[in-house]
């Protein structure tokens, strides 16, 4: 029930993590810090092939 009125909620507004207890909130950071490595392992392997054709081509920028 509580994802039917998370649906229909306007885009951009957070979840009410007032209401969460203390076992939902520590979930819910531990969920971001393994979204936030995954994201900065993303970025690191995007680096790395902006710096693989930097050295290939020169960097004109």
């Amino acid at each position: 029930m509580e994802d039917e009125f998370e649906a229909l909620k306007p885009a951009g507004v957070g979840p009410e993590m007032e209401r969460w207890n203390v076992e939902d909130l520590q979930a819910y950071i531990d969920n971001m810090k393994a979204e936030i490595v995954r994201v900065e392992a993303i970025l690191a392997s995007k680096s790395s092939v902006n710096a693989a054709a930097a050295a290939l081509f020169g960097d004109k920028g």
